[in-house]
């Protein structure tokens, strides 16, 4: 069994932009004293989500880069709002369910999280660092038949999922959503 936290970067500047706020850096660090160990680090390659595993006290062991280049996607979001839904994450899976170009990101997205899981020992863990939407979607695609409804919002800053990465072959079998840190 191995394991995979996902994160949403800390708070950013005011005005938004692609580094970390002071307020920011102090609460990803607040929170990464009570995280790990992880044997693999991973972080979008914007500057937020670097800077937040570092503030976290984490060394970053690689960056990538988001995969969402399709304009099909951003027209289904878009077109979807699951963001201002009631129910935002069944709002979402309702768009993944339709098996579009949202699904095939997403199925993208989680062959990315599988990647970064395979190479590590039996009882090792990961942290990966991303951004709204792209965790969301990966999530309710990872787990179609989850009660997406009680998931709640998109995630805030240092929010996120913890996957449970076993069997033969290998696959997500369970996640605990990361809600309002306690720091």
């Amino acid at each position: 069994m191995r394991t995979l936290e996902i994160r949403r970067h800390s708070l950013r500047k005011d005005g938004g932009g692609s580094q970390l706020s002071q307020e920011g850096v102090v609460y990803a660090r607040k929170l990464g004293a009570s995280m790990g160990p992880f044997a693999r680090v991973v972080t979008s390659v914007v500057p937020r989500a670097r800077e937040t595993a570092i503030a976290m006290g984490f060394a970053v062991d690689h960056e990538i880069v988001s995969m969402a280049t399709d304009e099909s996607v951003y027209a289904e979001l878009e077109a979807n709002r699951w963001g201002d839904a009631a129910q935002p994450f069944a709002a979402l899976a309702e768009l993944v369910a339709a098996r579009g170009a949202t699904w095939l990101y997403a199925q993208r997205l989680l062959a990315l999280w599988r990647d970064v899981l395979m190479p590590l020992p039996d009882g090792a863990a990961a942290l990966m660092i991303c951004h709204s939407g792209d965790l969301e979607t990966a999530l309710v695609a990872g787990f179609p038949d989850a009660d997406h409804a009680a998931w709640g919002g998109p995630f805030a800053p240092c929010e996120g999922a913890r996957l449970v990465f076993d069997g033969d072959p290998p696959r997500f079998t369970s996640v605990t959503i990361l809600r309002g840190t306690e720091i």
